[in-house]
C-alpha cells in the first residue's frame, strides 16, 4: 500500500464493548482540534459496502477488506480514520497491519458478561437461544489481540479517560509534524476536564 499521512484507528472488540462510543468521543475531540477525521462504523458500513455478505468466516474477511480499502483511500489524503468493527479474527488484524497505511490497533477490552449486560437490543440473548448463528463471543470465536497498539478498558474506565489516552498516544506516536500538534490543546483541555472530574469525585466521597 502507498504510504499515508493519515492514521487509521481500528477499534476491535466484542459487540457492546464500547467501540463506537469511544470512537465517537475521539472523533469529536479531533474535530474540535481542527483535524480532518472520518468515522466508519462497522454496522453501518455492512449495510452498504457489505451488502450481500453473510457472517461466514470468508464473508467477514471480505467485509473487513472492503472497509480497509475505503479507510486507505481516506487516510491517503491526511484524514484520521476511525473504524469501529468487531474484527474478531487475528487473521483479519494481521491483514490490516500489512495492508492499511497508518494502521493503529485499539483493543476495546470488556468482559463478555458486561457486554451482555449492556445489550439493549437483546442480541446476546437471541444468540444464546440459537436464534442468531455465528454470533461473536457465543457461537463464534473472538480471538483477543496479541499485539494491539493501544488497549483500553471500558468496563472500569470512563469513555473520557479512554479517549484521552488514545489522543495522547496519537500525539506521541503519529502526529509528529508541527502542523499536527494542533491536537495538543485538545489533549490538554481533556486532561483538565479529567482532573476536575476526579477532584469532584474525591470531594463527593464520604469521609
Amino acid at each position: 500500500m502507498e504510504s499515508s499521512s493519515g492514521s487509521v484507528l481500528w477499534f476491535t472488540g466484542l459487540s457492546g464493548s464500547g467501540k463506537t462510543t469511544t470512537a465517537v468521543q475521539v472523533y469529536r475531540r479531533l474535530q474540535e482540534a481542527g483535524r480532518p477525521a472520518e468515522l466508519l462504523d462497522g454496522d453501518a458500513v455492512r449495510t452498504t459496502l457489505g451488502r450481500g455478505l453473510g457472517f461466514s468466516r470468508e464473508d467477514r474477511l471480505e467485509n473487513i477488506r472492503r472497509i480497509a480499502f475505503v479507510a486507505n483511500l481516506l487516510s491517503k489524503h491526511g484524514i484520521t480514520v476511525l473504524v469501529s468493527a468487531i474484527t474478531p479474527y487475528r487473521e483479519m488484524r494481521d491483514y490490516l497491519r500489512e495492508h492499511v497505511s497508518g494502521y493503529t490497533e485499539i483493543y476495546v477490552n470488556c468482559s463478555l458478561e458486561q457486554c451482555e449486560a449492556r445489550d439493549v437490543k437483546g442480541l446476546y440473548a437471541k444468540a444464546r437461544r440459537q436464534e442468531i448463528p455465528l454470533f461473536t463471543g457465543i457461537s463464534d470465536v473472538y480471538e483477543e489481540p496479541e499485539q494491539a497498539d493501544i488497549v483500553i478498558d471500558t468496563q472500569h474506565h470512563p469513555v473520557e479517560a479512554n479517549a484521552q489516552r488514545i489522543l495522547e498516544w496519537l500525539c506521541s506516536n503519529r502526529y509528529k509534524e508541527a502542523a499536527d500538534w494542533a491536537v495538543q490543546p485538545c489533549v490538554a483541555a481533556g486532561q483538565e476536564l479529567l482532573n476536575a472530574d476526579n477532584a469532584s469525585s474525591r470531594e463527593a466521597r464520604p469521609r
